[in-house]
């Protein structure tokens, strides 16, 4: 339970907090206005639809001051209109090398993740830091500079446990403890902004029951587990819930972000929860908000005739592209790099000429896995050998990631060529979105360091090299 409470109700978004006085009563939700669903051809998706649908917050959450919830003028054409877009990495669901000093701060380092970080902290202090941290690391003015950027989109991440779905909606557990809840008025907030400046946004549940890959950036770093148990259905009402409460506010709602389908238990059951979250979203949002799924760390010619048209409509899929992570792809040299992204549009292409919708939804600038714990907190670099002894060492991680400050004028200018190669795919299928806006010390994974360092074209639609894969 949080520990701060408000003396007095607010209305957030058309939905009243109760002081607590009023903690037994539950928070009654209303239903978005059902919409007959059809059998909408694939091409092209229509852009999310004009209801706003608000959120409900639990009693005891202190909530931000809520804006208008117009919704956007305009809704975005998928399939014909290019996603050009950009992750808020970081913001709802904590990760150690976006933002070192969060947990540099507790003074602890087995706070490795958010769940440890609401294991071993006190919880007044740990809601104290991620209220002000929700509070300030994006703000509105981040949503009118990624509007003045050229992009269209923000895929924005939210853990399960910040979802204050309630006995009301499921018949498991809603406890999601330790983690500190509290976030989703924040994220109705920057709802409200996305919509006030007319950027569009896919919703990301980032972090499942039982963790579903052992990333730290699925709040819990370790065990994967979401097969486990009754996580995979406890998720599938966590997603109802989402589309029937905010539906209205978004454009397209990510049913689980990269489900480590390598792994025998959950590559088991990944397709049928897709299937099972398709028809809950459109068991309670109709046919204007769209559905995107993974490929599962799969590829997507594993996904070949999945979900497509005529038996499911408004799909898409995001497709994640790194370099970094493996000694293959870190042995390349530059011209192996930009090769290798030329590859994967290829693939890309192909698979969506026949299948669903593609979005390129997460890659980076990086070429190295120097970015301080970018590998998990307390975890070196395989780029200089910290990272595990007796593997192969490609050099020093000076000048390669951190502070811009010490990038050549030949690493920009490489960057430059870089970003242009991987934008190349996503242009080459239905998008792409940027990972991520902003990092508090990695600036070759910062698109906000990008524009003010001169290697991410203020314009996304300017190229330097045109035919770069030509």
């Amino acid at each position: 339970m949080l520990r701060s409470l408000l003396p007095f109700p607010i209305l957030l978004v058309g939905l009243v907090l109760w002081a607590p006085g009023n903690q037994a009563q539950h928070c009654r939700l209303v239903p978005k206005q059902q919409v007959q669903l059809g059998t909408i051809p694939q091409a092209p998706l229509s852009g999310a639809g004009n209801n706003t649908s608000s959120g409900s917050v639990q009693p005891s959450q202190t909530a931000p001051t809520s804006t208008s919830t117009s919704p956007s003028a305009m809704p975005f054409n998928y399939g014909k209109d290019t996603i050009r877009g950009v992750n808020l990495g970081g913001w709802f669901v904590l990760e150690p090398w976006i933002t070192p000093s969060i947990f540099e701060n507790t003074n602890n380092s087995d706070i490795i993740d958010e769940y440890t970080f609401g294991q071993m902290l006190d919880p007044d202090y740990a809601l104290d830091v991620l209220q002000n941290h929700w509070n300030s690391w994006i703000t509105e003015d981040d949503f009118i500079a990624i509007k003045t950027a050229g992009l269209n989109h923000v895929r924005m991440q939210i853990g399960y446990w910040s979802v204050p779905i309630t006995s009301d909606y499921t018949n498991y557990t809603t406890s999601v403890s330790p983690y500190v809840p509290g976030a989703w008025p924040y994220l109705l907030r920057a709802l409200n902004w996305a919509k006030s400046h007319t950027v569009h946004v896919i919703l990301d549940l980032h972090g499942a029951p039982g963790s579903q890959n052992g990333y730290d950036n699925s709040g819990r770093r370790g065990s994967a587990n979401w097969a486990q148990g009754s996580n995979v259905n406890r998720t599938l009402d966590i997603i109802r819930f989402i589309a029937e409460q905010v539906g209205g506010m978004i454009d397209v709602l990510e049913l689980l972000n990269e489900p480590a389908g390598y792994q025998s238990d959950i590559g088991g059951v990944v397709s049928g929860y897709w299937q099972d979250a398709y028809h809950a979203v459109r068991q309670v949002a109709g046919t204007s908000l769209k559905v995107m799924i993974g490929d599962a760390f799969l590829g997507v010619g594993n996904w070949d005739g999945f979900l497509t048209a005529p038996s499911a409509q408004g799909v898409l899929m995001d497709y994640h592209e790194y370099q970094v992570f493996n000694y293959n792809q870190l042995g390349f040299s530059q011209d192996e790099h930009i090769t290798s992204s030329c590859q994967v549009l290829n693939n890309l292409k192909a698979y969506a000429s026949s299948n669903l919708y593609t979005v390129s939804g997460e890659w980076s600038n990086a070429i190295t896995d120097c970015a301080k714990w970018l590998n998990g907190r307390g975890v070196g670099a395989r780029w200089d050998g910290t990272w595990q002894s007796g593997q192969q060492v490609f050099g020093s991680c000076d000048g390669y990631s951190g502070d811009s400050s010490t990038f050549s004028s030949d690493y920009k200018k490489f960057l430059r060529k870089y970003w242009e190669s991987q934008v190349a795919i996503g242009e080459a299928v239905q998008g792409w979105i940027f990972w991520t806006w902003k990092a508090e010390n990695a600036d070759d994974w910062s698109y906000q360091k990008g524009l003010s360092g001169g290697w991410i074209p203020q314009d996304p639609t300017n190229r330097m090299y045109p035919n770069i894969c030509s």
